[in-house]
């Protein structure tokens, strides 16, 4: 499945945040929260596939949060409200240029995503391919 390598691919590079530590150059910044974005994008849509694949009408023309909603639903992600912070924070990425936003977004990535992102994909590897 095409939009899983893809997820897959990204989020291989995603975990280059942890080579990165405080003070982060605004190169830096820039582009792990753009890594971030990509990620996040990638991953919702994945799930729409899969959940489209297998019948659930909401993947057919689902928003993100109504993606993130029926992928808790259908066991495909384990904590709903971390994937709904991180869709509020996929939508903060326009507002990068805010250091404080920015470096939030990147705290958080570390702390919280990037191991959200990879249950995801355990999850989909064990139960949905």
């Amino acid at each position: 499945m095409k939009r899983y390598d893809n997820f897959k691919s990204v989020l291989k590079n995603l975990k280059a945040i942890y080579l990165y530590h405080e003070p982060y150059g605004i190169v830096e910044v820039t582009g792990m929260v753009g890594l971030y974005r990509i990620c996040f994008e990638q991953a919702w849509k994945v799930m729409k596939e899969i959940l489209e694949i297998n019948g659930y009408a909401e993947g057919a023309v689902g928003s993100p949060k109504t993606i993130l909603k029926t992928a808790f639903k259908a066991g495909m992600i384990d904590d709903e409200e971390l994937w709904l912070d991180a869709l509020v924070s996929r939508n903060h990425v326009a507002h990068a240029y805010n250091e404080a936003i920015a470096l939030e977004i990147v705290s958080q990535t570390k702390d919280q995503y990037y191991d959200m992102f990879v249950r995801l994909e355990q999850i989909i590897e064990k139960e949905w391919l």
